[in-house]
């Protein structure tokens, strides 16, 4: 079981560096290294929404690589995988196949770190 939370963290770690980087060299004017969405590339018409969203994901991939604050990586990429589902469902369907798997990884890496998220869904927390 540990072995297929590491293989995750490892697969997610590369794809959200490796895009994040790829945003990066768009970003600079650069010509992407790697193909991706023209679609979702229109939603990033203001160059600051573009390096936010790069740079969260080159920070938490990064943070996944090496096996710090994992649990910390996970929720900063939780909102951006289910929104990169959501557009591959219902605007671009291209990149759907990528777009499950990178979910796919995070609910894995959600279910292995289920203790370090516990207290998120307490109904009435505690204060100490």
């Amino acid at each position: 079981m540990k072995i297929l939370i590491r293989v995750s963290e490892i697969l997610l770690g590369i794809i959200f560096l490796g895009a994040g980087l790829n945003g990066y060299v768009v970003l600079f004017g650069y010509e992407e290294i790697i193909p991706t969405s023209p679609a979702a590339m229109e939603f990033f018409n203001e160059p600051y929404l573009l390096a936010m969203e790069k740079g969260v994901e080159i920070i938490a991939g990064f943070m996944l690589l090496i096996r710090r604050f994992v649990p910390l990586a996970i929720i900063l990429l939780a909102s951006l995988v289910a929104n990169i589902l959501a557009f591959h469902i219902f605007v671009d369907s291209e990149l759907l196949p990528l777009a499950i798997v990178v979910t796919l990884l995070e609910g894995v890496l959600v279910w292995g770190y289920w203790e370090h998220f516990r207290g998120l869904f307490a109904s009435k927390p505690t204060i100490r």
